[in-house]
């Protein structure tokens, strides 16, 4: 199956009170276990790239032909997105577009509502030309990951309102108290405002800073609207823990092929995807 755009299945997901997983990539070889989880739960599924690394990995281009190339050559039969996380600028939108990437987020959350929108709107009419999707921010995102520092700021839901009716985007990520990375303490979502910007904007919103987050906090915000969670540092975390896992293992002082090496933490990445299909009642959706 070739690429997707993403409005299609978040609006399904939005109806049927389901979560699509974003999950990044901090290796092109990173989308195998994925992509297997996956196709093994039949869910939907977005591949992700933060800007901050698109260059790490080889450049738009080649993230996007490799990706190509894996869904042809494993043979995935359920709908994937190719997604720019966190572009830094409305260039950076286009290159990614270009390229072949099948949705973009422009992140102009640093700047004031009215430019924010503006640079949003040019992505948006851009990307309509390709069939690309578009997500954009408003409020801060806090925590740190990937390059990225903030502190929470709040969205203004009438900023938001703004942001979708102006901007015409797809998605919306609306800060509400989630943050990049590890959490600090007990995760306190503000689901008051969520449920009023879910119900003035009427569009699928977006909940990054997924990883952490109690399964219960998780449900009530798919339940206020929320058809896309970003995950990324569980992992991350179970990657680690898996290699580390397996050098610190005597018996394999010795074992120097990297594909044995890797061969646990790729699947422990696909465990963890998995478990994250299922809690966001992906499963079976394809």
């Amino acid at each position: 199956m070739p690429l997707v755009s993403m409005k299609e299945i978040l609006q399904r997901a939005k109806e049927k009170r389901y979560a699509v997983g974003h999950y990044n990539l901090n290796s092109l070889l990173w989308a195998i276990p994925i992509l297997q989880a996956a196709e093994e739960e039949r869910a939907p599924v977005i591949l992700a790239s933060s800007d901050r690394l698109v260059d790490d990995l080889g450049g738009f281009r080649a993230i996007a032909a490799a990706i190509r190339e894996f869904i042809r050559e494993m043979s995935i039969t359920v709908p994937v997105v190719l997604h720019l996380d966190h572009a830094r600028s409305v260039e950076r939108c286009k290159r990614a577009i270009e390229a072949g990437y099948t949705s973009v987020m422009i992140d102009g959350s640093n700047y004031p509502i009215e430019e924010n929108i503006a640079m949003t709107r040019v992505v948006v009419e851009y990307a309509r030309e390709y069939g690309v999707s578009v997500e954009a921010e408003v409020g801060i995102v806090g925590g740190s990951e990937d390059g990225l520092e903030g502190s929470i700021q709040y969205a203004d839901p009438k900023e938001c309102l703004r942001m979708v009716k102006e901007a015409h985007i797809d998605a919306l990520a609306a800060a509400l108290g989630s943050v990049h990375g590890p959490y600090r303490g007990e995760p306190k979502l503000n689901f008051e405002r969520m449920k009023e910007i879910s119900e003035i904007t009427d569009i699928p919103l977006v909940l990054h800073g997924g990883s952490g987050l109690p399964e219960e906090q998780i449900k009530r915000a798919i339940d206020l609207g929320h058809a896309k969670i970003n995950v990324n540092t569980e992992c991350a975390q179970a990657w680690t823990n898996a290699l580390r896992d397996f050098l610190s293992d005597e018996s394999h002082l010795h074992v120097y092929e990297p594909q044995r090496i890797l061969k646990p933490a790729h699947e422990a990445i696909k465990q963890t995807v998995k478990e994250k299909i299922k809690l966001f009642g992906t499963s079976y959706r394809c």
